[in-house]
């Protein structure tokens, strides 16, 4: 149901549409496509490994590539996990609902799960989650299918919806003033580290503008005490 009553689920929608056609146009199997949906469950991800892939790179190679990509998630599943776990609550537990953790849901559960009693989190985010990944299984079914009619450049355009949603969603759930910092340094930043070349543009400015964001919230917190 929560699935159902985000903007983020259209998102996601445009954008595994986009991955379809992708996959297609590599030469990849429907099922190879749908298996990596499920076992990787992050956009960005998949378009990595299909890229490097696609484009001749080996297993190894592309491997390094998504896991690199993949560390933008650690932080978010060690920030959700909290959220679930009760005095009770068992390890084995929370290994689907961290699988489920990518942006959409680390964006939704922040949104959602304060509305939710705590015994009932982990049901609640696995269920999220699972209406997630089923939507995007759809969506790259009919993306893989319609590959063949749709332009290059609106597979394009339709990727670029992912990351401005979730920049607004970021903004949306901007509470405290370090929340702030943090966006608009990140974004402040990013063209001028774009100018180093340094090929992990994105990581730079994300850990610079973090870093500082959390020494503006750590002695605010210190004059207050």
């Amino acid at each position: 149901m929560a699935a159902g009553q985000t903007v983020l689920t259209l998102v996601l929608f445009a954008t595994y549409l986009g991955i379809g056609a992708l996959a297609h146009d590599s030469h990849f199997s429907l099922g190879w496509l749908l298996v990596s949906t499920v076992l990787m469950w992050a956009g960005p991800a998949q378009i990595i490994l299909i890229s490097t892939l696609g484009s001749g790179a080996t297993a190894i190679q592309a491997a390094i590539a998504v896991t690199v990509s993949a560390i933008r998630l650690l932080p978010m599943v060690v920030s959700v996990l909290p959220m679930l776990r009760t005095p009770t609550t068992k390890l084995r537990q929370l290994i689907l609902p961290a699988h489920f953790v990518a942006v959409t849901l680390w964006v939704e559960c922040f949104r959602l799960l304060p509305q939710v009693p705590r015994e009932r989190r982990i049901v609640f985010t696995v269920g999220l989650g699972t209406g997630l990944v089923t939507v995007c299984l759809i969506a790259n079914v009919i993306g893989y299918l319609l590959a063949a009619n749709l332009p290059q450049s609106l597979g394009a355009a339709i990727l670029l919806l992912t990351p401005l949603a979730f920049l607004l969603s970021t903004a949306r759930n901007c509470r405290e003033l370090a929340d702030f910092v943090a966006l608009v340094l990140g974004l402040a930043l990013f063209p001028l580290v774009a100018l180093l070349h340094t090929g992990v543009d994105v990581l730079i400015s994300g850990i610079s503008a973090g870093t500082i964001a959390y020494g503006v919230h750590w002695m605010r917190r210190r004059r207050r005490a």
